[in-house]
C-alpha cells in the first residue's frame, strides 16, 4: 500500500508539471512571435540632426530577458529600403501592454532591427539653387525679390537697361522708300473720271460726264477740269478749264485760268480764279468766279461728300449750283440763280481704279433760265435714274 501511494504521488506530480510547461510555452510563443502581428505604420519624423558619433566604445544595456530572440537580425549599418508608398496621414503608437508584452521598461522596441518595413525618416530637402542656374552669389537684391514674387522697390534699377539708339537702329526703322517724295520737284500727274453715265431722255439716249486731272509738283500744278451733257450725239452743254493750282494751305489749292463754254449756241470764254479742297467733315469743295465777255459774270459751286458702307461700297451725295450776272438769251441764260443739280450715286469698287455704280439725279431750272427752258423743252424739272461708272488713273 505505501508502495502504490508513492507511486500516484509521483504520477499525479509529474503530470502537474507537463501541464505546467505547456502552459508557458504557449505564453513564451504568444510574446515573441511578432513577426505574425500587423504592426501600424508609424508617421515619419521631422529630420533630426545627427549627432556626433564617439569613437569610445560603450557598453549596450542588457536586458534582463531578450525577447527578441530567434529573429532574424540586419546588419548592424544597413539602412532601410526606401518605399514609394505614401506615408499615412496619422500613426498611432503601439501598445505593447495592452497586448500582453513584455517589454522591456527602459528601450524602445527597434522595428527595424527586427526586420519589420517601416517607412524610413524622409529628409526635407533644400532648394538647389544652382542646378536651376541661378547665380546665387552675383544676385542682386532686387533679382532675388523679383524670384520670390516679392514687389522692387519703387527707385530699383532696370534689370536689362534700354541701350543707345545707334545709326542701324535708324536705318531698320526709316527705310529708304521708292515712290512718291513729298514736297520735291518731281513732275506727277492724275486723272478721274468721277462720272461717265448714261440715262433714258426724252429726245432719246443721253450721256454725261465729269472728271478733272492735274499734273506738276505737289505744290505747283495745272489743272483741267470738265462737265457736260449729250443727247443722241449732239452736245447740249460742256465746258473745259485750264487752271494753274498753287497750294496754299493744308488741302486747299487757289486756282486761276480759263474756262471755255460750248454747245447748243455760241461760245463763251471766261477768267475763272477760285479755290479747291477738302472742307472740315471730309467735302471735297469746288468754289470758282468767271469774268467773260461784254461783263458777264458768273459762280460756280460744288459739294461731294462720300458715305463707305463697306470698303468697297461707297454713297456719294453732290450738290452743284450756277449763278450768272446777266441774261444771255442765246444761249438761254437768265440772270441769278440759274440751276441747282442734287443726286446720290452708289458704286461698288471691284479696284480702287475702276468702280461702276447707279444713282439718282434730280435738276431744277430758276429765274431767267427756267422761262428760256420752259419756251425751248417744256419742263424746269428733271429727275432721272443713272448708270455709270468711275475711273481714274
Amino acid at each position: 500500500m505505501k508502495t502504490t501511494s508513492v507511486i500516484t504521488t509521483r504520477a499525479l506530480g509529474l503530470a502537474i508539471a507537463i501541464a505546467l510547461g505547456g502552459v508557458s510555452a504557449s505564453v513564451v510563443a504568444q510574446e515573441m512571435d511578432h513577426s505574425k502581428m500587423h504592426m501600424p505604420e508609424p508617421a515619419p519624423a521631422a529630420r533630426k540632426p545627427e549627432p556626433q558619433l564617439s569613437t569610445a566604445p560603450t557598453a549596450a544595456p542588457k536586458p534582463a530577458v531578450d525577447p527578441h530572440a530567434g529573429h532574424v537580425m540586419p546588419a548592424p549599418n544597413s539602412k532601410p529600403k526606401p518605399t514609394s508608398r505614401p506615408a499615412p496621414a496619422q500613426a498611432t503608437p503601439v501598445d505593447h501592454a495592452a497586448m500582453g508584452h513584455d517589454m522591456p521598461p527602459t528601450e524602445a522596441m527597434d522595428h527595424s532591427a527586427m526586420g519589420h518595413d517601416m517607412p524610413p525618416d524622409e529628409p526635407t530637402e533644400e532648394m538647389d539653387h544652382s542646378a536651376m542656374g541661378h547665380d546665387m552669389e552675383n544676385m542682386t537684391a532686387e533679382e532675388h525679390a523679383g524670384m520670390h514674387g516679392q514687389d522692387l522697390p519703387a527707385n530699383a534699377a532696370p534689370r536689362e537697361p534700354i541701350p543707345a539708339v545707334t545709326d542701324s537702329d535708324r536705318a531698320a526703322a526709316f527705310p529708304d522708300v521708292a515712290g512718291h517724295t513729298v514736297h520735291d520737284d518731281g513732275i506727277n500727274w492724275f486723272a478721274l473720271l468721277n462720272r461717265l453715265e448714261t440715262w433714258d431722255a426724252d429726245d432719246g439716249n443721253a450721256i454725261g460726264w465729269e472728271g478733272s486731272g492735274w499734273v506738276g509738283t505737289d505744290l505747283d500744278r495745272v489743272w483741267v477740269r470738265s462737265e457736260g451733257e449729250s443727247i443722241d450725239g449732239s452736245i447740249e452743254s460742256a465746258d473745259v478749264e485750264v487752271l494753274y493750282g498753287r497750294a496754299i494751305a493744308r488741302w486747299w489749292d487757289l486756282v486761276a485760268g480759263v474756262r471755255h463754254d460750248f454747245g447748243e449756241g455760241p461760245s463763251q470764254t471766261f477768267a475763272a480764279v477760285g479755290v479747291m479742297g477738302l472742307a472740315p467733315y471730309m467735302f471735297e469743295v469746288e468754289a470758282t468766279a468767271y469774268l467773260g465777255e461784254s461783263g458777264q459774270t458768273g459762280l460756280g459751286f460744288e459739294a461731294e461728300y462720300e458715305t463707305l458702307f463697306t470698303n468697297r461700297l461707297i454713297g456719294t451725295w453732290l450738290v452743284e449750283a450756277e449763278v450768272w450776272g446777266q441774261d444771255d438769251p442765246e444761249r438761254g441764260i437768265g440772270s441769278g440763280l440759274s440751276t441747282l443739280e442734287a443726286g446720290f450715286r452708289l458704286r461698288y469698287e471691284f479696284h480702287r481704279q475702276f468702280a461702276p455704280y447707279i444713282g439718282v439725279v434730280w435738276e431744277r431750272a430758276y429765274g431767267g433760265t427756267a422761262d428760256y427752258r420752259r419756251e425751248q423743252r417744256g419742263d424746269i424739272e428733271d429727275t432721272r435714274v443713272v448708270a455709270g461708272v468711275r475711273i481714274w488713273f
